[in-house]
């Protein structure tokens, strides 16, 4: 193998009230030219770390490189002087970074954006600048780039945003490409779309590539190897197929264990000690609900656009869908977080826009929510315990400050940590860890039906199956009833009993889980699992089909004019009236 890059006994610390953290140690391997290579691991485990000091992007203080070589192209980087390294920055070496919004300059048109890397670093003109950006935004797949040039990257979607990232890490053919968590935070179908694009950029370019991610099924459609990282440290390294077929390492095996497959025959759900609900009514009854947004000037919204079913107590439904799709504000008009343009909701057969708002304080005692960041949804103010604590205020649970924190301690030994946490302050804990601490704030009232809105997509796999594992424990210990909003279909497969797929505002497919998945009716549904990256690195999963979303923005399955559903085949299906 032609070696382009080499990591050679890499260590970095950070300095900090005289305290060290080494978040790299001792850290070594190589790159070929042409080639992918993954590096994988849970969040803290320092893959980030490391192509940042690649880069030579990390500020120093706080942080040092203490030992090792950066070796590129016969060139050793951690002796560039940072002239030299603003030169090898983007003209040889790009960088695509996780979180597009915030690397974009929110007030630069794209076009610009763009061309600052080609008039720094090829010399062009203005005119030449222009026709290559636009040239290159031809190259990631956007449509009508010429228009698109002009515009802001608000006006982008997340996955067009993703693609404008590439364009211009791309913008000076580097012969390396870094790409950070390039589609952590896209749906499914999006990313599907972004790794295509790599993968065929690297094809016509010969760009060699560091995929840096924690999902495996990603790193098996796109890697020619693999790096396993913990704890700053490489535990096992070798050819993918390797990797997935015989792990070496205990903490592979783990990651490998925790990834979900739609392959695997879903284990059977133990039912919950009891349910509260004794009659045969449903806990809850959608009824064409509706949420429309109106945005002015003639623009209306059809967020949410004639949504019904029921849900019965005991038992969880996923609702599946990409971004804009009207899965989560389905949840929040559910809970009246917004109130609804029309259609009803009925929670044990009362009907929750009727209540006045008194009397929905009451009812909200019943119903909670999980939100889908869980740094943001608590207060950083606060200590835990009266993060928890101010759900048994407002609804006057705490009978005194002793009785109090004996609920809190209860509480936070239910969702697995213990009282010593309640003491301490939101960011002083792991992602998963506040995912706990918040569904012990949901659980603090004692609901019935608690709405799940993507709690899972901002942890790493193997958290992610800690708390889908906590989450059935605590329905089946406490008969808690499940509205379980993700774009995750694989992981919705496995905690679902059964899911809805909705697209542009509507319900589209309703079925039990295991036969949506085996037997799948509607288009829209079948796109989203053929994009479901698979983890299995042999040839059928490279050669899966990669739907593309953008030709749905048409409406190919008719469900702008106006639709019906029909029961076939054992699925609920939406049907086009023509």
């Amino acid at each position: 193998m032609d070696t382009l890059l080499k990591v050679d006994g890499l260590s970095v610390s950070f300095f900090a009230r005289d305290a060290e953290v080494q978040a790299v140690r001792n850290v070594s391997f190589e790159v070929g030219r042409g080639e992918t290579l993954g590096i994988v691991g849970e969040s803290g485990s320092g893959k980030s770390v490391t192509a940042r000091t690649i880069m030579r992007l990390l500020p120093s203080p706080p942080s040092m490189v203490k030992s090792g070589e950066v070796w590129f192209q016969g060139r050793n980087l951690l002796e560039k002087s940072d002239a030299e390294m603003e030169d090898i920055r983007g003209r040889e070496i790009g960088m695509i970074f996780q979180d597009p919004m915030s690397s974009l300059n929110p007030t630069m048109r794209i076009g610009r954006q763009i061309e600052e890397s080609l008039i720094k670093h090829q010399k062009l003109t203005a005119s030449e600048a222009r026709r290559e950006a636009i040239e290159m935004l031809k190259l990631v797949g956007i449509s009508n780039p010429e228009a698109r040039y002009a515009q802001y990257p608000h006006e982008f979607s997340g996955g067009m945003r993703q693609r404008v990232m590439i364009a211009i890490a791309l913008a000076c053919r580097p012969a390396l490409l870094i790409a950070d968590e390039p589609t952590t935070s896209l749906d499914v179908t999006i990313q599907a779309q972004i790794l295509h694009q790599m993968k065929e950029i690297q094809r016509r370019l010969g760009t060699s590539i560091i995929l840096i991610t924690h999902d495996l099924g990603v790193v098996a459609g796109m890697c020619d190897r693999v790096v396993v990282m913990k704890d700053g440290e490489v535990v096992e390294t070798g050819a993918t197929e390797r990797i997935f077929a015989d792990p070496q390492d205990p903490y592979t095996v783990k990651l490998l264990n925790a990834l979900p497959r739609l392959d695997e025959k879903k284990k059977p759900k133990l039912k919950p000690a009891y349910v509260r609900s004794e009659d045969d009514v449903p806990l809850l009854q959608v009824r064409s609900l509706r949420q429309h947004f109106d945005l002015g000037k003639g623009q209306l919204v059809k967020a949410v656009d004639g949504v019904s079913f029921d849900l019965r107590a005991g038992e969880t439904l996923g609702v599946v869908g990409e971004s804009g799709s009207g899965k989560s504000t389905t949840g929040r008009t559910i809970l009246r977080l917004h109130e609804a343009t029309g259609g009803e909701v009925l929670f044990k057969g009362i009907p929750l826009q009727q209540l006045n708002r008194a009397e929905m304080k009451k009812m909200r005692r019943h119903m909670g929510m999980i939100f889908q960041d869980p740094y943001s949804s608590l207060n950083p103010r606060l200590r835990v315990a009266d993060i928890i604590g101010e759900a048994l205020d407002v609804h006057g649970m705490a009978l005194g400050k002793r009785e109090r924190m004996r609920r809190v301690a209860e509480l936070l030994e239910m969702v697995g940590l213990n009282e010593s946490h309640a003491m301490r302050y939101p960011h002083e804990f792991s992602g998963g860890q506040r995912q706990r601490i918040g569904i012990a704030r949901t659980l603090a009232v004692e609901p019935e039906l608690i709405v799940c809105d993507e709690p899972l997509s901002a942890l790493d796999v193997s958290i992610q199956a800690q708390i889908v594992k906590l989450l059935e424990e605590l329905q089946q210990r406490l008969g808690l009833t499940y509205l379980f909003i993700a774009h995750d279909l694989s992981m919705v497969k496995h905690i679902s009993d059964r899911v809805a797929v909705m697209y542009k505002g509507k319900i589209v497919e309703l079925a039990e889980s295991e036969e949506l998945y085996s037997n799948p009716i509607h288009a829209y549904t079948k796109s989203l699992l053929a994009a479901i990256p698979v983890p299995d690195p042999g040839i059928e999963s490279r050669k899966r089909h990669v739907p593309q979303t953008e030709a749905m923005q048409s409406d190919p399955y008719g469900l702008g004019r106006s639709s019906f559903v029909e029961w076939s085949k054992g699925h609920w299906v939406a049907v086009a009236n023509d």
